[in-house]
């Protein structure tokens, strides 16, 4: 709103155009990280005191790690502030007509509510079942299938656009310069299951203390540049890269989350003294895979996300090799959780993972010009 308010003002009086400074993308970008960094840190000591007053404390699932059950009661709904301040800061620096906005708007909203019901549930049950699976999927769906068709509408409403943009409907693949796929009719379940995928993988690996929202940093930043470029067709043009219309105000929303996560970690770093719980992770998760649809990143969301990845595939190889063959390939899953039960400490496990997810995100960066 104060992007809005700033070019209404230089529009009504030209003696204000050092105002234009604040209009900028790449200003606005930094404004919008430094604004969520401000609100995370000043509401996480309130709402860590609040929720211990209301003993809205994390209950753990009795999984044989010790260092688990130490954290029994730790306040948990953090991933509210999270949203809170992503989205009190992108009002304030983005261009809220922007047709991506509405898009993230709905997944930020939609996974964050599914997210919260399931925490409460969890709180006021005082176990660990929350909503039960199918109906958390049905809600994620739901809110999935409406950012989705949303977006498709929206981008067919583009008239004569570039020969630089890429199709709504269609899938770039990474490291060749002139591979796209158009999926049709078939893109938007395509879609659907990118956002519901990637909400649930990042849930998946919320399980140690800084573990989730180091990668979902790394994830975001990559995102922020790439939006950047998608949405600016000099640059995208000069890299011979695709353009999205409009995807570069999807940089600050970007710039927000992660100033709003860097403010979570300060307060979630072990030995953590606030959880973001479902109503964080599935939000985190649907956010980064909403942007990779909107600016044609799909495929290269496995490379950047590539922790995310071997999480829930960790999941799914446990789970199929234990009902076909009765064995177990892991430990425990997620794959975390196999590093804990060989005895690595939690901060090894959290650090090596960012770092991992350090270097996804460079090689992802990298797909710029390795074409």
């Amino acid at each position: 709103m104060l992007y809005l308010l700033i070019i209404k003002l230089i529009m009504i009086n030209p003696k204000l155009s050092g105002l234009k400074a604040f209009s900028y993308l790449s200003s606005r970008t930094i404004l919008a990280l430094i604004t969520s960094i401000i609100v995370s840190m000043l509401l996480y000591p309130k709402a860590i005191r609040l929720l211990r007053s209301l003993k809205a404390g994390q209950p753990i699932r009795e999984l044989g790690l010790e260092e688990q059950m130490q954290k029994k009661g730790t306040p948990t709904m953090g991933g509210v502030v999270i949203i809170f301040a992503t989205l009190f800061s992108s009002f304030l620096w983005m261009d809220i007509t922007n047709r991506h906005f509405t898009t993230l708007l709905i997944v930020t909203i939609g996974y964050g509510f599914i997210g919260f019901l399931d925490d409460y549930l969890k709180i006021s049950k005082k176990n660990t079942d929350g909503l039960s699976s199918k109906k958390k999927m049905l809600g994620l769906l739901f809110f999935g299938t409406i950012a989705v068709t949303w977006h498709l509408w929206s981008s067919l409403q583009i008239t004569n656009p570039s020969a630089y943009v890429l199709n709504p409907t269609s899938v770039n693949i990474p490291f060749f310069k002139n591979l796209v796929i158009n999926l049709g009719i078939f893109y938007a379940p395509f879609a659907i299951l990118v956002i519901v995928g990637s909400s649930n993988a990042v849930n998946l690996t919320d399980g140690l203390d800084g573990l989730a929202i180091g990668p979902v940093i790394t994830c975001a930043l990559t995102l922020t540049i790439l939006s950047y470029v998608t949405g600016n067709i000099v640059i995208s043009k000069y890299l011979l890269y695709h353009s999205i219309p409009g995807s570069g105000e999807i940089s600050v929303f970007l710039s927000a989350l992660i100033g709003a996560s860097i403010g979570f970690l300060w307060y979630n770093t072990f030995p953590a003294q606030i959880f973001m719980g479902d109503s964080g992770a599935l939000a985190l998760g649907g956010i980064l895979g909403t942007v990779a649809i909107i600016t044609g990143h799909e495929i290269l969301l496995v490379l950047m996300g590539g922790i995310f990845v071997a999480e829930a595939l960790s999941v799914i190889i446990q789970v199929a090799s234990f009902k076909t063959r009765g064995k177990r390939v892991f430990r425990m899953a997620p794959v975390h959780h196999h590093y804990q039960k060989k005895g690595w400490p939690e901060q090894k496990i959290t650090v090596r993972i960012w770092i991992i997810s350090f270097i996804l995100a460079l090689l992802s960066i990298l797909t710029l010009k390795l074409r």
